[in-house]
């Protein structure tokens, strides 16, 4: 089973990130995979959120969104993790604006086992005390840790 610590880094979770737009946060985080990606152009990752969100919106209510594509070229699974310093409207189910967000980046061969971590994370992510103690970080490494000690059961 993959486990979110060994596809998420400290590098990659993020505080205090400014919102603006859906479209603008799909290309900050397109720009921070694309960075531990040198082989894959970070516009091609943006266009490829951008295709994935056209199917339906992956804010799933609750402040929450989970933005995930396949990637051709991408070898194994990247995650990374945001918090907003202001809200966007991300078409949500509920209509709620998002502020948290759980990037997921998979092969374009993706298999079961992904779809088996994008379940784990929703229903992680389900969880009131969850989502409290993520908005609560007030760095990228306490957000980091927190992810962490969430999913070994702490």
């Amino acid at each position: 089973m993959i486990r979110i610590e060994n596809i998420l880094t400290p590098g990659r979770a993020l505080v205090g990130v400014p919102g603006g737009s859906k479209k603008r946060v799909l290309e900050q985080i397109a720009k921070v995979l694309g960075a531990d990606l040198p082989d894959i152009d970070s516009q091609a990752i943006f266009e490829s959120f951008i295709a994935r969100e056209k199917l339906g919106s992956t804010g799933f209510g609750n402040g929450i969104a989970i933005p995930h594509c396949r990637m051709p070229g991408c070898t194994s699974p990247l995650s990374a993790v945001l918090k907003l310093d202001t809200p966007v409207d991300f078409d949500a189910i509920d209509g709620a604006p998002v502020d948290l967000l759980f990037v997921l980046l998979v092969p374009e061969a993706a298999t079961d086992e992904h779809l088996e971590l994008l379940r784990q994370i929703a229903s992680m992510l389900d969880r009131e005390e969850v989502r409290d103690r993520l908005r609560r970080a007030t760095t990228g490494h306490e957000l980091y840790q927190a992810v962490v000690d969430i999913q070994n059961g702490h």
